[in-house]
């Protein structure tokens, strides 16, 4: 063997000006920032409007409880429970499907609001019914119907954001599920002094006007929700190709006027995807199975569990918990407010760093720790019977939760290419990931929560792992796609072909 074969490999650099320049020239009269602002007014107070009203449909059970609905109902045993718990199967189970329909139907502009008339229809009724096996039914379509919505918006923020900008959005649509927790104690409050009004206990007139108030705002979404940005009416047909192309740029390219490092053997540069669009893509059906044989998203839904037990555990329970500590019904439900109030802030804040900063894993990582420390201190305070302790515990875990969602969605959002692919990706992780809320709805049980606190300890703990695992896999797979490179595979590949790959792609980089 001679030494010239152990030498490393000649490395040449090429200054490559891709067909991007020339576009990019074309797109000179356009304001990003104002097609941003245009998007950002027009999509997120109303998509967040409606993940609220989602998240008060779904949480208010727990306010309607210590208003006596399980007395009302002459509910036994764990029967509640199973209330709480067959929502979120059914929840989970029709994610995937829902958002597989939203693909086959195209506009998000009939779906979403299609589905929030029925739960909010399911929502009133929820206020007249008699008895367990009534409740149980409605909790059961309430689960069918609300499924649908967070994978289909979250998936309809990434068609108009690119991922430098995904968390802080994400944020802010999140961000509406602890408005909801804060104004659903505010509201439960207000709405119980209704009691005896037309017969009707205040816990029936939670679920009753909370219905109504749904159904009226998803009617009006049937005209004020835009699809996508190539049918979006609110930007020009200008714009309206800005926005596709520069997401576009954004999964293939850190930038347009780039050296690409070449190696002896290999002289791939980097391929145009710019000029594929979806039907170029593979099948939904291949799309689908290739979701499924991704190790990364078992990781990903075993985060999502980790991080949707405590949460919602902190949701159906918090107002109970608070409870427990002594205070009148009233008072426990105010005393909710400023506890999501504090978490919403907090997350909107963290999202908008990590999306100049870029590593959302770190932050992951972060808030898991604070909810290991506020569910500790909650363990800690009930075990030795101290109030103060336990209802701090819920500002420090709840802002650690809050921030973690909108981190772990849009973690997956950038970690899976092509537009098919990253929806059922999404619908997996939030679908599958949801049935850690079955086993959270019977986490807590009159006068034991402690057992509680614990497992939400023990699932943030699982997240942990979980994230650290991710890490090293993304980092090392970033490591083989260059080595590959160097190595000459890809030299003979065409960039349709590439551009199928999505994330397998030796030209796509994982996000941290």
């Amino acid at each position: 063997m001679s030494s010239a074969s152990l030498e490393k490999p000649e490395e040449t650099f090429v200054e490559v000006v891709s067909d991007h320049q020339q576009i990019d020239d074309d797109f000179s009269d356009i304001d990003e920032s104002k097609v941003l602002r245009k998007i950002d007014i027009r999509l997120l107070p109303l998509v967040s409007l409606l993940y609220l009203l989602s998240n008060l449909d779904r949480g208010n059970i727990g306010n309607a409880y210590i208003e006596g609905l399980a007395e009302d109902l002459k509910l036994e045993g764990n029967q509640f429970n199973w209330c709480l718990t067959i929502f979120f199967l059914t929840y989970s189970a029709c994610e995937i499907p829902s958002n597989y329909l939203l693909k086959l139907i195209g506009k998000q502009s009939v779906f979403i609001p299609t589905i929030m008339v029925l739960f909010g229809l399911t929502m009133t009724f929820m206020g007249l019914v008699k008895n367990f096996a009534g409740l149980f039914s409605l909790r059961f379509l309430l689960g069918v119907f609300e499924a649908g919505l967070y994978p289909g918006v979250s998936y309809g923020l990434t068609m108009y954001y690119a991922k430098k900008e995904m968390q802080s959005r994400q944020a802010i649509f999140y961000c509406a599920s602890s408005v909801a927790g804060a104004f659903s104690g505010i509201l439960a409050f207000a709405i119980a002094k209704m009691d005896g009004v037309g017969g009707y206990a205040g816990w029936r007139w939670i679920f009753i006007l909370e219905g109504i108030l749904t159904i009226l705002v998803a009617v009006s979404a049937f005209f004020l929700l835009p699809d996508y940005p190539d049918t979006a009416k609110f930007l020009t047909p200008r714009e309206q190709q800005f926005v596709i192309w520069r997401l576009q740029v954004d999964n293939n390219y850190k930038n347009v006027n780039e050296k690409i490092h070449l190696f002896e053997g290999s002289m791939r540069a980097k391929p145009d995807f710019t000029k594929f669009t979806e039907e170029d893509d593979v099948p939904l059906k291949v799309a689908f199975l290739s979701v499924f044989k991704d190790p990364a998203i078992y990781g990903h839904i075993l985060v999502y569990w980790g991080i949707i037990c405590p949460m919602y555990a902190l949701s159906l329970f918090g107002p109970s918990v608070i409870y427990a500590l002594g205070y009148t019904r009233g008072t426990a439900q105010l005393m909710t407010v400023p506890v999501y109030v504090l978490a919403a802030i907090s997350a909107v804040i963290q999202a908008f760093i990590v999306d100049k900063v870029g590593n959302r894993s770190f932050f992951v990582l972060g808030d898991l720790l604070l909810v290991i420390i506020g569910f500790t201190m909650a363990l800690v305070g009930q075990l030795k019977s101290i109030n103060g302790l336990i209802y701090a515990a819920l500002y420090i875990a709840g802002s650690g939760l809050v921030s973690l969602f909108p981190g772990i969605i849009s973690w997956v959002a950038i970690n899976f290419a092509n537009p098919r692919k990253r929806a059922i990706a999404m619908a997996c992780q939030i679908g599958l990931g949801n049935f850690g809320g079955a086993a959270a709805a019977n986490f807590y049980k009159t006068g034991r929560y402690q057992v509680g606190h614990a497992l939400c300890l023990g699932f943030a703990t699982l997240a942990i792992i979980n994230v650290i695992i991710l890490q090293l896999g993304y980092t090392r797979a970033n490591r083989k796609a260059k080595e590959d490179l160097r190595a000459g595979k890809y030299d003979e590949v065409t960039d349709l072909q590439l551009f199928k790959m999505g994330n397998r792609s030796p030209f796509f980089k994982y996000g941290l």
